[in-house]
């Protein structure tokens, strides 16, 4: 990976928003509208659990949010679905433990796809960086609601380690971020955060996104 694409991954992570119908309150679209005014920097369509969209219906949405993205200049990563990414043309996927390696998606989706990987230990970490991934998306940071099957709670701790260990690949926190910790995500040496529930389900979308922006750049 080149560093000007590296350093510009860096920056689409400040704020990263994830996303599906499930965890909405109203229709996606104007969710993400709203988040977009209020200053995400990358959004991930997550379009899993009880209830979710499937077939047609998850294509739709799909692709209604991504010209959203586009029109904003907002990369549109997809969760874990490599088919639906290659169909719609997404700017990358991110993948957990359990799916493919990131060496295959790259085979699949081209030199030019942002790929992220979860990773909870330096060795899921190394492993990730190894098979070519761009990102790593580190947590759970703090205890959350959103996925029930979620890993042991982090804190910052691996984060640390990975920055202690001279390990630079861009790195995002996950995992029960609020307005009020983000900021000590940061000072860890993350490059951003992302965030599903504290800006989908708040009263005011825009104001929490653009509240997260004011405690990031302080």
């Amino acid at each position: 990976m080149s560093s000007i694409h590296a350093e510009s991954i860096r920056k689409h992570l400040k704020l990263y928003f994830i996303m599906g119908s499930i965890n909405c309150q109203r229709h996606p679209v104007n969710v993400l509208s709203d988040a977009i005014a209020g200053g995400i920097t990358l959004f991930q369509f997550r379009e899993k659990g009880p209830g979710a969209l499937i077939g047609q219906a998850k294509l739709d949405l799909a692709k209604q949010l991504q010209k959203l993205c586009q029109e904003h200049h907002i990369p549109f990563i997809v969760n874990d679905d490599i088919n639906l990414a290659i169909s719609i043309g997404a700017d990358g996927v991110h993948v957990g433990q359990d799916d493919e390696s990131a060496i295959i998606i790259r085979k699949k989706l081209g030199t030019h796809a942002i790929i992220g990987v979860s990773a909870h230990t330096i060795f899921e970490a190394k492993q990730a960086i190894q098979d070519g991934a761009n990102y790593l998306g580190v947590g759970p940071i703090y205890p959350t609601q959103t996925k029930p099957d979620a890993k042991a709670v982090l804190g910052t701790r691996l984060i640390q380690e990975l920055r202690t260990k001279g390990i630079d690949i861009p790195l995002v926190g996950i995992g029960g971020i609020t307005t009020d910790n983000a900021a000590d995500v940061i000072q860890a040496g993350a490059d951003g955060i992302s965030v599903i529930s504290a800006i989908a389900s708040a009263a005011s979308v825009r104001n929490v996104a653009a509240l997260f922006n004011q405690n990031l750049s302080i």
